[in-house]
């Protein structure tokens, strides 16, 4: 199982999520095409040739990774592929049959197994994507989480400033004339904790979006 380097992003889940259903599109694209092939329909070899590329690309970068995805990054996922469902081996055998259906170009035993395992494969696909989806929901959990924690040491510095702002303006009174400057000072931080407040309020609803 490969280790992510960093934590995923939001975007990141969404790549995922796609190139997975993705996945479950062409491999019901893929068998159909074949059959239409088998069947001596214009075009469809070539068609069912694209899905089958398009799917042993969608299945390699979800497996191994790329520059901007990662492979299998958590436990449920290896599960899926190489545990107790054994996803990978039966996906692999799903592009084999494929590749040899669409090789012979008629109707024979590779093209009535391919259809066979349909079925059954979309169901594997079906789990897994349902693994990327869980993932990515506890993925924004989280970050709801930390940015409510974030928010609150914001807000306990905001206090903090404002009873410095509430002392200054308490000095500068009584100092008179020569506190004009510290008054100023005063001023500036009180417009500083009012923006934190409207940075807080609208960070607030971003999380309980």
């Amino acid at each position: 199982m490969q280790e992510p380097a960093k934590p995923l992003s939001g975007e990141v889940f969404g790549a995922l999520i796609n190139l997975s259903g993705r996945r479950r599109f062409t491999s019901q694209r893929l068998v159909l095409y074949a059959v239409l092939a088998a069947q001596g329909q214009e075009g469809a070899a070539e068609t069912a040739r694209d899905a089958l590329k398009l799917f042993r690309e969608a299945h390699h970068t979800l497996v191994n990774g790329s520059d901007a995805l990662p492979g299998i990054f958590c436990p449920e996922l290896q599960d899926a592929y190489h545990g107790r469902s054994d996803g990978a081996r039966q996906i692999a055998a799903f592009i084999d049959l494929a590749q040899r259906a669409l090789d012979s170009g008629k109707p024979g035993a590779a093209l009535d197994q391919l259809v066979a395992t349909a079925t059954p494969v979309l169901a594997v696909l079906n789990q897994i994507t349902a693994i990327y989806e869980e993932q990515s929901k506890k993925h924004a959990i989280l970050m709801k989480k930390q940015l409510r924690g974030v928010i609150t040491e914001i807000e306990t510095i905001a206090r903090q400033a404002k009873m410095v702002t509430f002392n200054a303006r308490v000095v500068a009174a009584r100092a008179g004339h020569a506190g004009r400057e510290f008054a100023v000072v005063a001023g500036v931080l009180s417009t500083i904790t009012t923006e934190i407040d409207d940075m807080v309020k609208a960070a607030l609803q971003a999380a309980n979006a």
